[in-house]
């Protein structure tokens, strides 16, 4: 009997302990949380801007859950999703026309540097910047398009 009631108070234990370190490393990343695209701030040196993207970065247990929907300058709704963790791999993307997949490296706690590619070509190095007070993400696109054309494009995003 005493064994069994061990196994529940570690149990016990667990459920609450695993949730609480969750929410520590969640409360310690500054990206997680919901961004707005602030259009009239960014910059996009090949084409138009997209209408809207909103975009929000979930805790992992090794990184963050990506998701974006947005409307693109045609007027047609995007959407954008992957999981990624920091360590060094590439990891699947899904909605996307011009990658599909992503690496992802911490360089400090306000930033990150990515590798796009598609088909296991290099599309693009971005590196995502969160500003001191928390409340501006810079995310900054070096590569080519489908063309072959060179671009670099400097998205500013809010908090919400």
């Amino acid at each position: 009997m005493n064994a069994i009631r061990r196994t529940l108070v570690l149990g016990t234990m667990l459920a609450a302990v695993v949730p609480a370190a969750l929410a520590t490393a969640q409360a310690g990343d500054p990206v997680l949380g919901t961004w707005t695209l602030n259009v009239a701030k960014s910059k996009y040196s090949l084409g138009p801007a997209p209408k809207s993207q909103t975009r929000t970065y979930t805790a992992t247990a090794n990184g963050y859950k990506f998701s974006s929907k947005g409307v693109d300058a045609e007027g047609k709704p995007t959407t954008t999703e992957f999981t990624t963790a920091y360590d060094g791999k590439f990891h699947a993307v899904t909605g996307s026309a011009t990658i599909d997949s992503i690496m992802v490296k911490r360089i400090d706690a306000n930033t990150t540097e990515a590798t796009q590619t598609k088909a296991g070509k290099l599309v693009s190095k971005t590196t995502r910047v969160i500003s001191k007070d928390g409340k501006t993400l810079t995310s900054t696109a070096n590569g080519k398009n489908a063309a072959g054309k060179a671009y670099t494009n400097v998205e500013i995003y809010d908090k919400k």
